[in-house]
């Protein structure tokens, strides 16, 4: 994943303007640029579409970012024209100290509460966030610049984990008896007491679902939460928090700092008591340093470049369909989005032939409505990154199938779908993560050499595997060195799947989320024994040798009663 889009302060431009001499009349807007005739089509704005304007009104931005801890002014834009969204509070190090501060305290009242009332507090969200999904979904594009559909996935992530975590955290959390070191004699208790403020920095990609979807168990095992989001992604995140504390969150125990990634980031990590991290594996890798440093936990979702099998018996339609759904979902921007698609050689002039059709005819747009396939990348530097990997690519002699260009007709930042084939070193997309909508397509003979292939990457986030033999795909999927594996599905399968844990291998993370890690991470594990009746050392008149001898028996004999 890459690193934060976070941008200058609007002080800062201000004051440029203000240096400058005065301007000249504006002249009249340049006509977009014509859309190529055998480009991807664009999808046709709904009548009486809603603008950024009308979402993002001076009112609704005040009440957002009232209670953000921030001295300073920044802004946030709308990648579908590169405008202005909204003006935000910018935190310097002090108000993240502040911010800690009044969690810290707050803290405290809200791991009293019992755990199944603050489980309330998440099934409450949980309807809120389905009644009113129409506010965030604006919000999501906004932001983002991603499909309706696409930003629907946020919706569904978050109403699974806060339904989940809701039903599941009082048995999470719940005391468990162990048998202790010897039965009767010892009754030994599992407890779980939150670890205090965790400090989560959250990526611009999914601003719903990797907010508060990854702060929703630190709330319910009775954390409190200094949350830095992106800049440009700020707003999406200040909706969950307004709509949490109105579900029943104590307004304190869930604080957010704005600010650059390189100024705020350290001194979140600074002040936690542990840290959740979704980013680049490069600033991953500073992260961990930071929190090792104070001997504080870490769980980080980091970068990937994963892989998809098509293997010789595949449903070749529908494995064209997922490979679509893998590659483009979020214009690409999406950690466990495909890049690398292997295709056994003996289906594979079909399967591209079908993989292709279905890409040139994707529909590209940017309103505020459902019927898009694709929407735009987030900023310049995402661009950027597509068009050198793209270009780099075609230079050194891949082919393009389809897509291959940016399309400034429809907004700044949108780039067609792309296909490459015959894709190899030293290509930078062959290696290198590009984060956008991009896919190589490479060949194998046999399962062995595609299973080498999958694994030959420093990442192990997700992968895929396309079969009609779901044992088989279930076997090969097992050989895959990443953390979910999907068979006969892209990402949407293993990452929905909330019960069980999702994460990366290898350059691709620490720890997980989802399922009982996903909460328990938040905890600190506490054993009480409690000795009954004799203790663990000679008693009743016995010498050293006779409590040897009796131990000695009494292990043997819980051995053959099979204890654990």
């Amino acid at each position: 994943m890459t690193d934060s889009q976070d941008t200058g302060t609007a002080a800062s431009t201000a004051a440029e303007a203000a240096e400058a001499p005065e301007a000249p009349e504006a002249p009249a807007p340049a006509e977009a640029p014509a859309a190529p005739t055998d480009g991807n089509p664009v999808a046709p704005a709904p009548a009486g579409s809603r603008t950024a304007a009308d979402v993002v009104t001076p009112e609704v931005a005040a009440r957002l970012t009232r209670g953000v801890v921030g001295s300073g002014r920044t802004a946030n834009h709308t990648p579908f024209t590169g405008e202005k969204l909204a003006d935000l509070p910018e935190s310097t190090p002090e108000d993240v100290a502040t911010a800690f501060a009044r969690a810290r305290a707050a803290q405290e009242r809200w791991a009293r509460v019992p755990v199944r009332q603050r489980a309330a507090v998440l099934l409450r969200f949980h309807d809120l966030v389905l009644r009113r999904q129409a506010e965030v979904l604006d919000l999501i594009q906004l932001e983002t610049g991603k499909t309706r559909l696409h930003a629907h996935e946020e919706v569904q992530a978050v109403a699974v984990a806060a339904r989940h975590y809701g039903r599941k955290a009082p048995a999470y959390l719940a005391p468990k008896r162990h048998t202790g070191v010897v039965p009767t004699l010892t009754k030994v208790t599992e407890l779980r007491h939150p670890r205090g403020v965790v400090g989560q920095i959250a990526p611009w990609n999914y601003p719903f679902e990797l907010s508060i979807g990854d702060a929703l168990p630190a709330f319910v095992a009775g954390n409190a939460v200094v949350m830095k989001p992106d800049t440009e992604t700020a707003l999406t995140a200040l909706w969950a928090r307004e709509q949490l504390i109105e579900a029943g969150l104590p307004e304190d125990v869930w604080q957010v700092v704005i600010g650059e990634g390189p100024v705020i980031g350290p001194e979140v990590v600074k002040h936690a008591d542990y840290v959740s991290f979704t980013g680049s594996t490069r600033t991953g890798r500073e992260v961990a340093q930071g929190a090792a440093a104070r001997l504080v936990g870490v769980s980080l979702e980091l970068g990937g470049k994963n892989a998809m099998l098509v293997l010789r018996d595949a449903d070749l339609d529908k494995a064209a369909a997922g490979a679509v759904r893998g590659c483009f979902s979020s214009a690409g921007q999406l950690c466990i989005s495909i890049e690398r698609l292997y295709v056994h050689e003996s289906v594979a002039d079909d399967f591209l032939a079908r993989f292709a059709a279905r890409t040139k005819a994707m529909r590209l747009g940017n309103a505020l409505a459902y019927g898009a396939d694709m929407g735009s990348l987030a900023g310049e530097r995402q661009l950027q990154a597509v068009v050198r990997h793209v270009e780099d690519a075609v230079a050194k002699g891949a082919e393009l199938v389809a897509g291959g260009r940016a399309r400034p007709d429809i907004g700044p930042f949108f780039h067609e779908p792309t296909i490459l084939d015959g894709v190899q070193s030293p290509m930078a997309v062959c290696d290198e993560e590009t984060f956008g909508p991009v896919v190589s397509v490479y060949r194998f003979r046999d399962e062995d050499e595609a299973v080498a292939l999958a694994n030959a990457t420093p990442y192990g986030l997700n992968s895929s595997v396309w079969t009609k033999d779901g044992r088989r795909g279930r076997a090969l999927a097992a050989r895959l060195r990443t953390g979910t594996v999907n068979v006969n599905e892209s990402y949407a399968a293993g990452y929905g799947s909330v019960q069980s844990p999702m994460g990366g291998m290898g350059d691709s993370g620490l720890g997980r989320r989802h399922g009982s890690e996903g909460i328990l991470k938040y905890t600190e594990a506490q054993t009480v024994a409690h000795q009954r009746v004799m203790p663990l050392a000679p008693a009743f008149g016995m010498t050293d040798e006779k409590y040897a001898r009796f131990m000695t028996r009494s292990l043997r004999a819980m051995k053959a009663f099979r204890l654990r």
